[in-house]
């Protein structure tokens, strides 16, 4: 019987490895795992890459992962905002390595990787820095049709850490809203895919029409509750 609820964060997060590529859906604060995130933490894996869209708020989520320093290097498209001040700390001082990629392509890389793309020219960055590799040298370019392009690779992940809002236990997965963002493609383009859920449903529950991840590309689902209010209600995280 396929099943796969993991008992705990800890159980869905205790093969990480050292050096991990690890892709964290997320876009500012609206659907990041955070709970994924504190679990990888106590887990303990270090000298991580990690791709998403931001490099975290304040001191918590990524930020805090930056900060308990497990991760040598960060893709992402927007590292600075008002509170990133532990990316800037790291980064300023040389401890974090950046790779700054335009958003479109860091989602196009992304989803390129899921669908067994080899590479895609793409014009974005064309006769910028953004046109070069991280050791310096320039990236391969082409014209074509009378413009100028610039080859991109797919970002693949040994691990993606997503937030979801229902599954079942074959890792079906809806989302809400606008915390779906990267969270599809970084599943397809993932060795292994780990989804937070709030609500776990019975088989056939999920309308097929509005499954947006299929379980085929997910591994763990884990159980999360919902944000308490200071009202003492409840609300659903973003």
């Amino acid at each position: 019987m396929i099943n796969k609820i993991a008992a705990s964060v800890a159980d869905a997060l205790a093969d990480v490895k050292d050096g991990a590529t690890v892709l964290i859906g997320g876009f500012g604060t609206a659907g990041i795992p955070n709970e994924l995130i504190d679990g990888l933490i106590e887990q303990g894996a270090k000298n991580l890459t990690v791709v998403n869209n931001n490099a975290g708020n304040a001191e918590t989520g990524l930020a805090a992962l930056l900060k308990a320093g497990r991760v040598r290097k960060i893709i992402c498209s927007f590292p600075r905002q008002a509170d990133s001040q532990v990316f800037d700390g790291l980064y300023r001082s040389g401890k974090l390595e950046l790779e700054l990629v335009p958003q479109g392509n860091l989602a196009e890389r992304i989803r390129a990787a899921g669908a067994g793309i080899g590479a895609f020219f793409c014009p974005t960055g064309y006769g910028t820095e953004l046109a070069r590799n991280a050791d310096g040298s320039a990236k391969e370019t082409r014209e074509i049709n009378g413009k100028q392009y610039v080859l991109e690779m797919p970002i693949y992940g040994d691990v993606a850490l997503i937030k979801a809002e229902r599954g079942d236990r074959w890792g079906n997965l809806t989302y809400r809203m606008a915390a779906r963002n990267f969270g599809p493609v970084m599943a397809t383009a993932s060795k292994k895919t780990v989804a937070t859920v709030h609500d776990i449903v019975e088989l056939g529950d999920l309308d097929p029409e509005a499954i947006v991840t299929p379980g085929i590309f997910v591994h763990h689902i884990v159980k999360i509750p919902r944000v308490a209010t200071q009202a003492g209600g409840f609300k659903k995280a973003a």
